[in-house]
C-alpha cells in the first residue's frame, strides 16, 4: 500500500514538474511573439501616426536633432567644421554651423625643395584662415519617390565670417638696404595674425546615406561666397622691393563637405 502511495506521489510530482516546464515555455514563446521589434527605445505615443512608425531614420518624429562633424575639401586644402540641425517637418529643417579652412591666392604656386623636401611659395606674404558662422535651411527632395537609404537635399545658408590673416614671411634688416626673408612657421604665425570681418553665404546640394537609425553619413557640395570689401588683404609681394604686389578679396569657392554625425 505504501509502495502504491509512493508511486502516486512521484507521479504527481512528475506531472507538476512537467506542467511547470510547459508554463515556462509558453510564457517565453508568448513574450518573444509580443516583444516589440521596432526601433529602441520606444518612441513617445505622440510620435506614432495611426499606429505606424516613421520610416525615415532622420524623421522629425523620431530623431529631430542632428550633431555632425564636417570634413571640408577644396582647391585651397582641407578644413574642419561642425553643425547642429533641427527638423521642423519631414522635409524642412534648419541648421547652424561653424567651420575653419585655409584660403590661398589663386596666383601663388607652391614648390618643393628637391634636396631638403621643404615646401615653399615664392612671393607669398600672408596666410588666410576663413571662419564662417552660417545659419540656414535644408530641404529634402523626393522623399516619397526614393528609398530612405538615399536621402537627397538642397541647402543654403548665410552669416558672418572672419578672415584671419597671418604672416607667411618675415623680413629682417641685416644692413642698410639689405634684408633677410624668413618663412614663419604656421603655429608661430597664429599669434601674429589679425582678424578681418565680413559676411558670406553658400548654396549647395547633397545626400545622406545608410539605414542606421542614429548614425548620419553624407556628402554636401557647396559654393561659398565670401567677399572682403575695400582694397582686399595683401597676399603676395615683390621679391625685389618687398612691396605688396597682389591683394585678395574673394575667399569663397567650391567646397566638398563630408558629414559624419549622430541623430538624437
Amino acid at each position: 500500500m505504501e509502495d502504491e502511495r509512493e508511486v502516486a506521489m512521484k507521479s504527481h510530482r512528475s506531472m507538476f514538474l512537467a506542467a511547470w516546464c510547459l508554463l515556462l515555455i509558453a510564457t517565453t514563446v508568448t513574450y518573444a511573439q509580443t516583444k516589440r521589434t521596432g526601433w529602441e527605445p520606444t518612441p513617445p505615443p505622440d510620435t506614432l501616426r495611426s499606429g505606424v512608425e516613421p520610416t525615415d531614420p532622420t524623421s522629425p518624429d523620431r530623431f529631430p536633432n542632428v550633431w555632425s562633424l564636417d570634413i571640408l575639401i577644396s582647391n585651397d586644402g582641407f578644413g574642419l567644421g561642425g553643425f547642429y540641425r533641427r527638423s521642423f517637418t519631414e522635409d524642412l529643417s534648419g541648421f547652424v554651423g561653424l567651420s575653419i579652412s585655409e584660403a590661398k591666392d589663386e596666383r601663388e604656386f607652391e614648390y618643393i625643395d628637391p634636396y631638403y623636401g621643404i615646401s615653399y611659395t615664392p612671393g607669398k606674404l600672408n596666410r588666410f584662415l576663413v571662419i564662417p558662422l552660417m545659419a540656414g535651411i535644408q530641404y529634402r527632395l523626393f522623399r516619397e519617390d526614393i528609398v530612405d537609404t538615399f536621402r537627397p537635399y538642397i541647402n543654403a545658408g548665410a552669416g558672418p565670417a572672419m578672415i584671419y590673416m597671418m604672416p607667411y614671411v618675415r623680413f629682417t634688416e641685416l644692413a642698410e638696404g639689405f634684408f633677410q626673408t624668413e618663412q614663419v612657421e604656421f603655429f608661430k604665425s597664429l599669434g601674429k595674425g589679425q582678424p578681418h570681418y565680413t559676411v558670406g553665404g553658400f548654396i549647395g546640394f547633397g545626400a545622406n546615406f545608410g539605414t542606421e537609425r542614429t548614425n548620419i553619413f553624407g556628402v554636401n557640395f557647396r559654393y561659398y561666397y565670401t567677399h572682403i570689401f575695400g582694397d582686399g588683404l595683401p597676399s603676395l609681394y615683390n621679391s625685389y622691393n618687398r612691396q605688396v604686389s597682389a591683394t585678395k578679396k574673394d575667399f569663397g569657392g567650391f567646397v566638398i563637405s563630408l558629414n559624419v554625425g549622430i541623430a538624437v
